[in-house]
């Protein structure tokens, strides 16, 4: 389990400026519950200096996450759109007392809401983040430009540092080499091969026998789902199946985040419709049918 500073503990069970904006000013969302994260901004602004008056936000993702997000909006308050633009991941996470390694990803949503909320009021058209380039994670969806610019932003020189601030390469592992390979271009160095990763992501059969489908569902809650869960300090028990009715059980973290529901329907069952069958539902475990 991760270590949290008290502050992070604070905005997680009461976060601040939480929900919804009636007639905003600016919107910004990013990130993606089949991806197991999302955050959306909103801003209320004063026209005549461009200060940022009010902010909310909606996240769907971890403790971190949240505490992330809570932090961000009570920074940004007062600001100027420019003085918010300079905002940084990295100070996102000073202002909570640290975040751990693991968990840089959540501070990195905050900033890239924040960019997308002040380009949606400046009229700006900003691409979605499978538009933006070569997608190399395809757990997280993460992109090689996404990858690139947090690599110089944020002096990342290691395969783990990008997982800690993208979460690509946290689930299969299949793009770890590419990840070097990316990181080697962008300082100009050469390091060693990493470790192939002995198991590739589940793929989907046209057709599945019962036997099939329960050990497709299994490799894919253990191959691509498990580890995301983890990496937000959660984790997911299998109960039963029944036909294409999945019941899990989540644990850690997860199991009391307010955001429970939404990761069995939109991350959960996102995932197994995606890699076993698109009739699969997915339930917590309380609905089964004993």
């Amino acid at each position: 389990m991760w270590s949290y500073t008290d502050k992070v503990l604070d905005h997680f069970h009461n976060p601040r400026n939480y929900g919804e904006m009636e007639n905003p000013d600016a919107t910004g969302e990013v990130g993606s519950m089949a991806c197991g994260d999302a955050l959306r901004l909103t801003l209320k602004i004063d026209k005549s200096n461009n200060k940022i008056i009010d902010a909310k936000f909606q996240t769907f993702g971890c403790g971190s996450a949240i505490a992330s997000s809570s932090a961000m909006t009570e920074i940004i308050k007062g600001m100027t759109l420019d003085e918010a633009m300079k905002l940084t991941n990295a100070e996102i996470s000073k202002f909570l007392g640290g975040l751990p390694p693991e968990k840089m990803h959540c501070s990195v949503m905050g900033k890239e809401a924040l960019e997308a909320a002040i380009a949606n009021y400046r009229g700006i058209k900003i691409e979605k983040e499978e538009e933006e380039g070569r997608l190399v994670c395809r757990c997280f969806g993460v992109t090689e430009d996404k990858i690139r610019k947090l690599a110089l932003e944020n002096n990342l020189h290691d395969v783990q540092d990008i997982t800690n601030y993208t979460k690509a390469g946290g689930g299969c592992g299949a793009c770890l080499q590419d990840i070097q390979d990316i990181l080697n271009d962008v300082w100009k160095t050469k390091k060693a091969p990493v470790e192939a990763v002995s198991e590739k992501t589940p793929d989907k059969p046209k057709k599945l026998t019962t036997v099939q489908k329960v050990k497709l569902i299994e490799e894919t809650l253990e191959k691509v789902i498990r580890p995301s869960l983890n990496q937000d300090g959660g984790d997911i028990d299998l109960v039963d199946i029944d036909g294409n009715k999945v019941y899990v059980k989540l644990r850690g973290m997860c199991s009391h985040c307010p955001s429970s529901s939404f990761t069995i329907k939109s991350f959960v069952e996102t995932k197994l419709k995606e890699f076993v069958s698109n009739d699969i539902e997915v339930f917590p475990e309380e609905q089964t049918n004993d």
